[in-house]
C-alpha cells in the first residue's frame, strides 16, 4: 500500500522549527534527534539553501514534521531568498528551537526569540555544539545566555549526543501545553448522528480521488462513531428519503448551496467543507465578519484569491473563476482580481481591499492564522471561500460553523470572540 495514503497528512501534523545562525549546527541536531541523515551537513556555511522537511513520529508528541531552516544570518541576493523562506516556516512553526553558537553577540537570535513571543510560539534556547568547549565554558555561555535573554538553555551535541534526550523531553513537555485538539466537525456531531455528505465529483479531477477536505471529514465522522451517507448532489433528495428520520447534519461543497439548501430538512443542521475548514484551520468569528465588506466593493477595489494548493486550476476553478465572476457580477466587471498559490502570499497586503483564502487544508493552523494575523495588522477584511459563498448566495445565517459561541485562542495567540454560530435549520 502506499504509505502516503495511511500517514497522517503533513497539515495535521505538529510542526517543530529550528533556527539560526549559517552553520550553528542545525542540520546536525536534527539529523542527531531524528537518527537518520535528513539534512546535508557541511562545514561549508549556507549548505542548506531551502526549508528542508522530515516528517517523523516522536513519542509524547505524535506525528511532526522538523523544519531545517537556512542561517538567519544569510546575506547577498541568494541569502534573502533563503531567509525570507526562514521567515515563511517560522510562521508555520509550532514549536521553535532556536541555536545559540559561541559568538559574542546574540541580538539577532534574541530578535528571534521575541519573533515567536510575539505569535505565542513555544520556543527552546539550545546552546549548540557543546563537545567543542569544556563543561565550564559551556557553563559560562549558558549563564551569559540567561542574563541576556531571561531564558534556560540546554546544551547539546549532535555529536557525542549530550543533551538530546533533554532536548526531546523539553519539545515533549512544550507540545504537551499546546491548545486541545480541535476537530473538523467541531460541535455539529455526536456518536450515533447521521451525516450526509454532498460531493460534487468535477468530471475533470483525477478518477478514483476525492479532495483532502472531504478524505478528512469521512475519516473524522468515522473516528466520532457517526453514520457518514455520501452523495452526490443530484443523489441528495433520493438518499434523504431513504432515511427513516432527518440527518443531523449536511456537509456539501460550497458551489452547491443553494442546490442543497433546498432539499435540506427543516430540522437538520448545514454547512461545507470549506466552512468547517474555516473554523478547523483558521478564524471563522473573523472570516464570517469580514465577509461584510463584499458590500463596499466597486469596479476600483482590489481583491486577493490566496490558494493554499498549487494544483492546475481547472476550467471553472472555484477560486480562478467562479468567485472572481461572483464577485464581478455584483460590483461590476472593473473588479481587480489577483491569484496567488502554495506559500506565494504576498508581504505586504495593505493594497487590497479584501482577501479570501481558500479552506487551507494544504497548511496547518499555525501558518494560516499568521496570514489572518497579516491581514489583521494591515487592517485588511479577510474571509474564505465557504463564507464568501454562503454570503453572496445570500444563505450565511443558515449556516453552521461547527464553533461553540465564546472565547477561543487563534493560532497567533489572540482571543477571539466566535459569536456568529448560526442556524439551527
Amino acid at each position: 500500500m502506499d504509505r502516503t495514503l495511511s500517514q497522517t497528512p503533513v497539515s495535521n501534523r505538529t510542526h517543530i522549527g529550528f533556527f539560526g545562525r549559517m552553520n550553528a549546527g542545525k542540520s546536525s541536531l536534527i539529523n542527531a534527534l531524528a537518527k537518520q541523515p535528513v539534512s546535508i551537513v557541511s562545514d561549508e556555511a549556507g549548505t542548506t539553501t531551502d526549508v528542508v522537511k522530515k516528517t517523523m513520529e516522536i513519542h509524547g508528541i505524535g506525528p511532526c514534521v522538523l523544519l531545517d531552516t537556512a542561517g538567519f544570518d544569510d546575506a547577498g541576493a541568494l541569502g534573502g531568498l533563503r531567509t525570507a523562506a526562514s521567515r515563511r516556516a517560522a510562521e508555520a512553526t509550532d514549536l521553535a528551537v532556536i541555536l545559540f553558537a559561541d559568538t559574542p553577540d546574540w541580538t539577532q537570535e534574541q530578535a528571534w526569540l521575541e519573533r515567536f513571543a510575539a505569535v505565542s510560539t513555544p520556543v527552546i534556547a539550545v546552546l549548540s555544539r557543546a563537545d567543542q568547549r569544556s563543561e565550564a565554558e559551556n557553563a559560562a555561555l549558558l549563564e551569559r545566555l540567561r542574563a541576556q535573554t531571561g531564558r534556560t538553555a540546554l546544551a547539546v551535541s549532535a555529536v557525542t549526543g549530550a543533551g538530546i534526550d533533554d532536548l526531546r523531553e523539553a519539545l515533549i513537555a512544550a507540545a504537551s501545553r499546546a491548545p486541545e485538539k480541535r476537530f473538523i466537525l467541531g460541535d455539529l456531531v455526536r456518536p450515533g448522528d447521521t451525516i450526509v455528505l454532498v460531493m460534487p465529483q468535477d468530471p475533470q479531477a483525477p478518477e478514483g480521488r476525492l479532495i483532502i477536505p472531504e478524505v478528512q471529514t469521512i475519516r473524522e465522522a468515522l473516528d466520532r462513531q457517526c453514520i457518514a451517507i455520501c452523495v452526490q448532489p443530484e443523489e441528495l433528495p433520493a438518499a434523504l428519503e431513504r432515511l427513516k428520520a432527518p440527518p443531523a447534519l449536511i456537509v456539501t461543497d460550497s458551489q452547491v448551496f443553494d442546490t442543497v439548501y433546498a432539499h435540506k430538512p427543516e430540522q437538520t443542521k448545514l454547512t461545507s467543507f470549506s466552512v468547517l475548514f474555516a473554523g478547523y484551520k483558521g478564524d471563522i468569528a473573523y472570516y464570517t465578519e469580514s465577509v461584510r465588506a463584499i458590500d463596499t466593493l466597486t469596479e476600483s477595489s482590489r481583491v486577493l484569491i490566496a490558494e493554499c494548493c498549487t494544483h492546475a486550476p481547472l476550467d471553472e476553478d472555484i477560486g480562478r473563476v467562479k468567485i472572481p465572476r461572483m464577485l464581478r457580477q455584483r460590483t461590476g466587471p472593473g473588479l481587480t482580481v489577483d491569484v496567488t498559490a502554495g506559500a506565494d502570499f504576498p508581504e505586504d497586503i495593505g493594497t487590497y481591499d479584501l482577501v479570501i483564502q481558500c479552506g487551507g487544508c494544504m497548511f496547518n493552523r499555525k501558518y494560516v492564522c499568521s496570514r489572518i494575523q497579516r491581514a489583521r495588522d494591515a487592517g485588511v477584511p479577510m474571509t474564505n471561500y465557504g463564507v464568501t459563498i454562503a454570503y453572496l448566495k445570500g444563505i450565511l445565517d443558515k449556516i453552521d460553523t461547527g464553533r461553540k459561541e465564546g472565547t477561543e485562542h487563534d493560532g497567533a495567540g489572540n482571543q477571539n470572540r466566535d459569536h456568529l454560530h448560526r442556524g439551527r435549520g
